[in-house]
């Protein structure tokens, strides 16, 4: 059933459990009940999957800090040319994604960088938003010019700047007309439409959660997207956006729902709540507006933008797409039940690996 949330919006209490999840659903609050026991953490515990997150899931703190020196260099040639040029036309560059973040995976060749654009070039349709992504990459090879032009190249909703060492950094620009909050419109091409967004907020919103679980937060937000990539090794038609996860993370963390300080509680727990239909309701933040001002659009998922009421994150996923994040996650929580409950080592490995693929234990 559901519980009354703030703002008349529903606290998700494990509703409408699915039959065909209910032994996945018994098994893992067994697991969790049995947690506790010696027998269930004599193999693989929180230490264990500690261990892998360090040497095969997180992205080195060296890696991450050239990194963002790459990015720093190229911000910094914008801000010279604004000192040159006032009247230049993009007006700041940000560093997003994962790596702003700090939950970026060690198999990270690609960046966000969201790139402040006047609110007067804001194109109006699809061609127009093309023939901006065209300007704005040559507007970029004359802003870099020891970047070669080749390494500039449009893309559907960015410009890629692509380095020598392999890195990608994708330029997507923001709309902005010039308030000291920095909020500024994303341009969505699926929809065609821009969307309200503020990227110093969304980070905020992260850094929050991160404050309140130091380390432990970000570190499951990486297992979870590992686990998410090794679902697409075999499945390339699978969909679990990484902003999808960073919020329903948020939402169970916020409600103290699982316990985040326990890796194995943790992930059982997200898994679990999945499996029970904690996509049925609708996932909202109150950090910078009312729960009340979420308009439920009725689509099969409703996770909202937490700067961004009138934005359901989820919005463009189908019945589909929630069935399969279901299925996958009913399968990873068998897995979690059964490897608390093997009896060797090499059982509980294999069980695991269900979970991250054949590096876990190696």
């Amino acid at each position: 059933m559901c519980k009354e949330g703030g703002g008349g919006l529903p606290l998700i209490d494990f509703p409408n459990v699915n039959e065909d999840n209910r032994a996945s659903v018994r098994s893992v609050r067994q697991s969790l009940s049995f947690a506790g026991g010696s027998m269930s953490r004599e193999h693989i515990d929180h230490r264990d999957l500690a261990v892998f997150g360090e040497t095969h899931v997180n992205l080195k703190r060296e890696v991450a800090s050239k990194y963002r020196e790459q990015v720093n260099n190229l911000r910094k040639r914008l801000e010279q040319r604004l000192k040159e040029d006032p009247e230049f036309r993009l007006r700041r560059m940000l560093l997003s994604g994962s790596l702003a973040k700090g939950t970026a995976l060690r198999s990270l060749n690609d960046i966000d960088v969201a790139l402040y654009i006047l609110q007067e070039d804001r194109p109006t349709d699809k061609r127009a938003f093309k023939e901006f992504i065209d300007w704005l990459a040559n507007t970029l090879r004359e802003l870099y010019p020891n970047i070669e032009p080749s390494q500039i190249r449009p893309q559907k909703h960015s410009v890629r700047i692509s380095f020598r060492n392999g890195l990608d950094v994708d330029i997507v620009p923001i709309a902005y007309d010039g308030n000291q909050e920095w909020d500024g419109y994303l341009y969505t091409v699926g929809t065609d439409r821009w969307l309200k967004t503020n990227i110093p907020k969304q980070l905020e919103f992260i850094r929050k959660r991160k404050r309140a679980h130091p380390q432990h937060f970000a570190q499951v937000v990486r297992f979870l997207k590992y686990w998410i990539k090794e679902i697409k090794k075999r499945d390339e038609s699978f969909t679990f956006k990484s902003f999808l996860v960073e919020l329903t993370l948020a939402y169970l963390a916020d409600r103290n729902e699982i316990k985040i300080d326990d890796y194995v509680e943790a992930l059982a727990g997200y898994f679990n709540f999945i499996v029970t239909g904690g996509l049925d309701g609708i996932i909202a933040f109150d950090d910078y507006y009312q729960r009340d001002e979420v308009h439920d659009d009725n689509k099969p998922m409703r996770i909202f933008d937490p700067v961004n009421p009138g934005n359901n994150a989820s919005g463009t996923y189908t019945s589909v797409n929630k069935a399969a994040i279901v299925r996958e996650a009913s399968e990873a929580a068998d897995a979690v039940d059964a490897a608390l409950y093997a009896t060797t080592k090499s059982e509980t490995i294999r069980y695991w690996q269900k979970i991250f693929g054949p590096s876990f234990g190696g």
